[in-house]
């Protein structure tokens, strides 16, 4: 459990608490824009959105507990938990409903609702549990967040890759975020099969600020496009133009990868 001696801003274990907490958040903001595409059409699509503003407020409640009754804090993290993986693996099965199911081709899983979003739920519910079940104070601990940071990379990949690749890659910037992905996944899958100097974590750290900085540049570039967009109605081309949040993934997952890179790096002898 938590050092009680620790400063919660030094406290790793808070650290991913608070990271699972602003992100389950946030995919409200992010559900309400992609499920408005369709004016929320199947009422299945309301469920992500309102797990996603209840699920914050009871992981807040829960966060006091954690010293002091920390089985409070830990049955309300395992029933959010549980519950996201639950609705993103739903999601990813009802995603590809849209159109694989029914052709099995390379191009409707492109062209189907994006298949990889979901995932988030299930990576954060994971994240969630894990963070209960593992000592934060051993060496998997930090292994773990790095493994679904890596796993995390992997989803902005292949989204990035399918969502691209509806417009054929028009613009050849759109291989950066492919490119970057695949950049993060080589270097931070080494430590999980191989033992590694403070160096290559320093070079890991490095790495994950460049990928922070390509999706803030990605997010300029989408916004930019949207407020040119066909239409004389902003929300409209923020519904229907290019996801303003998608490129946000990357400082999002740099966050996660620094707790990781960090912990493992004072770890080593």
């Amino acid at each position: 459990m938590a050092n009680p001696g620790r400063h919660w801003w030094m406290d790793h274990q808070f650290s991913v608490e608070a990271f699972v907490i602003l992100n389950i958040g946030f995919l409200t903001l992010d559900i309400y824009l992609a499920h408005s595409t369709n004016q929320f059409r199947r009422s299945e699509e309301y469920v992500p959105l309102f797990f996603s503003a209840i699920a914050p407020l009871l992981l807040l409640f829960a966060l006091p507990f954690r010293r002091r009754w920390p089985l409070v804090w830990e049955v309300l993290g395992y029933l959010v938990g549980w519950t996201a993986i639950l609705i993103g693996l739903s999601g990813v099965i009802l995603h590809l409903e849209s159109r694989f199911f029914y052709e099995h081709t390379i191009r409707s899983l492109t062209y189907s609702a994006p298949f990889a979003a979901p995932l988030a739920y299930a990576g954060l519910g994971f994240l969630l549990i894990m963070n209960r079940m593992v000592d934060p104070e051993s060496s998997e601990w930090p292994q773990w967040v790095l493994l679904f940071t890596l796993g995390g990379f992997f989803g902005n990949f292949i989204f990035a890759l399918s969502d691209h690749a509806e417009n054929g890659f028009f613009n050849p910037l759109e291989w950066v975020p492919v490119l970057a992905s695949g950049l993060a996944i080589g270097f931070l899958a080494v430590p999980l099969i191989m033992e590694v100097s403070r160096r290559f974590f320093d070079l890991c750290a490095l790495l994950l600020l460049l990928e922070a900085l390509v999706g803030l540049w990605g997010f300029l570039l989408h916004t930019e496009r949207n407020l040119q967009g066909p239409s004389v109605h902003a929300f409209d081309n923020l519904v229907y133009g290019a996801p303003p949040m998608a490129p946000l993934l990357f400082p999002n997952l740099m966050v996660l990868g620094m707790i990781a890179v960090w912990r493992l790096r004072i770890t080593r002898p």
